[in-house]
C-alpha cells in the first residue's frame, strides 16, 4: 500500500508508524486508519521486527477521530459502524502484536489519540504534553475503547474524573497515574525511547510475544487461571522453541544469545 496519511518506516529491527496529518493534528480520517491497519499488519508480518513505534508528525501525537468528518455521519448514518469499527480493530490489531508497540507523544493525546496511546503496551510522553479524553467536551462519548481500557490502566476514579469532566492532564501526570511510562523534555523523548528500544532488538521474538500474550490474557483472568496459563505457555514454549535451548546454551557459553 502506499501510504500518504501515515508514514512507515523500518531500521535495525524496529518498525516505526508515523501518523503524518499533521495540519489536522494528526486526527483519524478512514483513509488514515486504513493505513495505520495495513503498516501495522506490515510490521507484524515482518519476522525481523522486535517492536512497533507509534508517533505523530508536527504538532502532536494524535487529536483523536477527524470531526468534520463525523458530522457527514449525521446526514448518512451508515458511515458511522464503520469508522468505529476501524478505530477498535485497529487498537485490537496493536494489542495482538507478537511484540511490545511503544507510544512515543509529544502535544496532543486526545479522544482517539488516547485510545491509540493506551492500545500500546509502553507510553513515554513529553512532559508538557497534553493527554485527556475529552469527548465529553463536545457532547459525545468514547467509542474507540476509553470507558473500558482508562480504568484499568489509572483506576475506576481518575477515569471517571477524565472521561466525565473532559479535563486534560499533563506528560508529567500521566506517569503518576500509571498511564504512561515515563515523561522528559519533549527534545529527550528518542533518548528514552533508544533505552527501550536497545534491549529489545536482541531479544528471542517468539518469547516476546508469549510473554505478551500471556501477560494481556492473563488480565482479565483470576490469578490461579493466568498462573495456570503461564505455566502452560511456558511448557510449550520450552518444548517447541529452539530459543530457550539457545539462551541457555549462551549463558553457559558466556555469550550473547543468537535469535
Amino acid at each position: 500500500m502506499e501510504y500518504t496519511n501515515i508514514k512507515l518506516e523500518k531500521e535495525n529491527r524496529v518498525a516505526t508508524i508515523r501518523l503524518n496529518r499533521p495540519d489536522a493534528l494528526n486526527a483519524f480520517s478512514p483513509a488514515l486508519l486504513t493505513e495505520l491497519s495495513s503498516a501495522v499488519a506490515d510490521a507484524s508480518s515482518d519476522e525481523s521486527i522486535k517492536a512497533l513505534v507509534i508517533r505523530g508528525e508536527g504538532r502532536a501525537f494524535s487529536a483523536g477521530a477527524d470531526l468534520t468528518y463525523f458530522q457527514q455521519t449525521f446526514t448518512d448514518t451508515t458511515l458511522l459502524p464503520g469508522f468505529v469499527a476501524q478505530i477498535s480493530d485497529v487498537t485490537r490489531q496493536i494489542e495482538g502484536l507478537p511484540f511490545p508497540a511503544i507510544a512515543v507523544v509529544h502535544g496532543f493525546a486526545l479522544a482517539g489519540g488516547l485510545e491509540l496511546m493506551m492500545a500500546c503496551d509502553m507510553t513515554l510522553v513529553a512532559e508538557d504534553a497534553r493527554i485527556g479524553d475529552q469527548h465529553v467536551n463536545f457532547g459525545l462519548m468514547p467509542g474507540g475503547g476509553s470507558t473500558q481500557r482508562l480504568p484499568r490502566r489509572v483506576g475506576l476514579q481518575r477515569a471517571m474524573e477524565l472521561l466525565t469532566t473532559g479535563k486534560w492532564i499533563t506528560g508529567a501526570e500521566a506517569v503518576k497515574w500509571g498511564l504512561a511510562l515515563r515523561s522528559c523534555p519533549a527534545e529527550r523523548l528518542d533518548d528514552e525511547l533508544e533505552t527501550i528500544l536497545t534491549p529489545l532488538r536482541s531479544k528471542s521474538r517468539a518469547g516476546l510475544a508469549l510473554i505478551k500474550e500471556v501477560t494481556l490474557r492473563g488480565m482479565t483472568m483470576s490469578t490461579d487461571d493466568g498462573v495456570a496459563l503461564e505455566a502452560q505457555a511456558f511448557v510449550g514454549y520450552m518444548t517447541t522453541s529452539p530459543h530457550p535451548a539457545e539462551g541457555i546454551q549462551a549463558f553457559i557459553e558466556k555469550r550473547q544469545p543468537e535469535f
